[in-house]
């Protein structure tokens, strides 16, 4: 865990990581603050992700905020005009954002975001960056930036749009209006939407499902959603490169031995063998 703590560094205090049976769990921790995101987060995160996959022990990540709720407020706007308070700190500030909020939409290993309450601004922006979804029914969603004079930046825009499509983009970008949770799950802003105090039973079940399945599988799966999202589709020497990495792997031997024994396949343990 050293390593975590020094990706953590200054945001320690508002952010923990804990890993059990394969799932990390990065909380948010300024609940004075409504687990607003601060700079010093936004900065850790492009430090930790890379930490996290390099970490054997780490099969998925989960993302939520302090237990109860919320999930985040968004930006911290207090530092808006002591770090933010001129074009060249705005440009500093936006750089930390699209490297933490790229850190996780990067991550090789699935992520989930658990989502109790309001996610309102960053907190929009760092459940989208996460490839799945679950949040209660009390949960609310924005992404905010008319209200405040800002302009969303492109990467980021690019993530909602491929999540909610463009009209509902256009919509939540040019109202500033919040959406419920059923709402969310109609455009597919999130994927699932349980009662509010089953999210987190919910959440960690699907992250523990996740972690069941052949890890090379999931890798390759979102390395392929990518390519397909940014309209890579040849079958280029990379492509290949993953194909290749799963015919070898002892999860593919695992799984079809499972299949002809007519039994469930035990993934993790063909992964320890691997090691």
């Amino acid at each position: 865990m050293e390593t975590i703590a020094a990706a953590l560094g200054e945001a320690a205090e508002h952010l923990s990581v804990t890993l059990e049976h394969g799932v990390a769990t990065i909380e948010l921790r300024r609940p004075d603050k409504h687990n607003a995101i601060s700079f010093a987060m936004w900065s850790a995160f492009g430090r930790l992700m890379p930490v996290l996959a390099d970490d054997p022990a780490v099969e998925v990540v989960v993302l939520r905020g302090t237990p109860g709720g919320p999930f985040s407020a968004g930006a911290d706007i207090a530092e808006f005009r002591t770090l933010r308070a001129d074009p060249q700190g705005a440009r500093r500030y936006g750089e930390a954002v699209e490297a933490g909020e790229q850190a996780i939409i990067a991550f090789p290993k699935p992520t989930v975001a658990l989502i109790e309450g309001f996610a309102i601004g960053g907190g929009t922006q760092l459940a989208v960056a996460c490839d799945l979804r679950v949040c209660g029914e009390g949960s609310r969603f924005g992404v905010t930036p008319a209200r405040l004079g800002i302009v969303y930046a492109l990467p980021s825009t690019e993530r909602l749009v491929e999540t909610v499509g463009a009209a509902w983009a256009r919509w939540i970008l040019l109202t500033g209006e919040l959406l419920d949770a059923p709402t969310a799950l109609r455009i597919g802003l999130v994927h699932e939407v349980v009662p509010d105090d089953q999210v987190v039973v919910r959440a960690l079940e699907v992250a523990r499902i996740v972690a069941s399945r052949a890890q090379v599988s999931l890798r390759g799966g979102k390395a392929m959603v990518q390519r397909v999202v940014t309209g890579r589709l040849e079958e280029d020497d990379e492509v290949h490169a993953i194909y290749e990495a799963s015919w070898a792997s002892a999860e593919y031997a695992e799984g079809v031995a499972a299949f002809l024994g007519k039994r469930a396949p035990d993934f993790p343990a063909a992964r320890a063998r691997q090691r």
